[in-house]
């Protein structure tokens, strides 16, 4: 008799299947105890101080410390932030500048990861390279890159702009000059160079994770589609597309979440939190928590009202994507 053998009698003999089966089951959910446990503690109580601090009027230190007492306000916070005109005027900046970024960072994605599908081996590795620089790139180091760029005086573009034939800049833009010029002072310029910097970061995730679903695609499909004259325009709307629906899905959300939640390109290229017109409702509410006076409570409370539409984002996402497997 072996050491495994199953006496009659024993614990391990009367054992029925069904409880030897719940035991097994209970091992996956144990082993996730460890990363369950950190992601409560790094991430989730966080999240729940915030939304703690966004029902009290906080506005000092001392508070925080626990020095002095949290004045109770309710949804106070959030009837002044409702209420507030220019709390709409943040919320739309934020609509737009996410919508438009997504876009763009959609569609050059898109294109360069089909750029990469078409490349040879050696090639395609050379520019996927050179690509995720770009991801690889610090979001401050690459924000102060392009501050640079369009320094008004030894910047880049300055400089571009300054070498062109002065009949020509006077036609176009009205004037030759461009050393001191303000490139951050317009909100529509702003928005647009603060745009230029999030795609260039963002774009490469983008088409690295389009060519990983393209190589997916059985090559046997297109091949009968050039055999049956469609174009590759027709072949990706017809074949590509429908096949990485669900990487397409997940990439929107993922880049409607990181756009909303732009903070720190904005912060280096606005120079701070002076530039309230271009506001969105990242530095906006990191404005109202430490801008003299402090509002910790204030900010607490936009932030908590950003995490509640993204949570709407993921939510309407993970409804489209059940009720496409229910369809299929």
């Amino acid at each position: 008799m072996t050491a495994l053998t199953e006496v009659p009698g024993t614990a391990a003999a009367r054992e029925t299947p069904a409880r030897r089966h719940r035991r097994v089951d209970r091992l996956p959910y144990l082993l996730l105890l460890p990363a369950l446990a950190i992601i409560g503690v790094l991430l989730l109580w966080p999240l729940g101080q915030v939304v703690v601090m966004s029902f009290y009027r906080l506005n000092s230190v001392r508070q925080l410390r626990g020095d002095r007492e949290w004045p109770w306000v309710g949804l106070g916070n959030y009837a002044d932030i409702l209420s507030d005109p220019f709390f709409l005027t943040v919320l739309r900046n934020t609509v737009l500048f996410a919508a438009a970024n997504v876009l763009l960072t959609m569609v050059l994605g898109t294109l360069v990861g089909l750029l990469l599908n078409r490349l040879g081996r050696k090639m395609a590795t050379f520019v996927a390279s050179c690509v995720m620089l770009a991801w690889a790139t610090p979001a401050l180091t690459g924000t102060i890159v392009w501050k640079w760029i369009f320094d008004d005086t030894s910047g880049l573009v300055t400089w571009l702009f300054n070498a062109l034939p002065d009949g020509l800049s006077n036609a176009l833009f009205g004037h030759s000059d461009w050393t001191g010029y303000g490139w951050f002072n317009s909100p529509v310029l702003f928005f647009a160079i603060l745009t230029l910097v999030v795609v260039w970061h963002s774009f490469p995730f983008i088409a690295v994770s389009v060519l990983a679903g393209l190589k997916s695609v059985p090559s046997e499909l297109h091949e009968a589609a050039r055999v049956d004259g469609a174009g590759p325009w027709r072949a990706f709307w017809k074949i590509t597309f429908p096949l990485l629906r669900p990487v397409f899905g997940i990439l929107i959300v993922l880049s409607t979440i990181w756009d909303f939640k732009v903070f720190t390109q904005q912060f280096v290229l606005a120079g701070g939190t002076q530039d309230r017109p271009t506001f969105m409702l990242s530095i906006y509410s990191y404005a109202e928590a430490f801008s003299p006076p402090p509002k910790y409570g204030l900010g607490a409370a936009i932030a908590v009202i950003l995490t509640l539409i993204l949570l709407l984002v993921t939510g309407f996402y993970v409804r489209m994507v059940l009720r496409q497997e229910d369809e299929s």
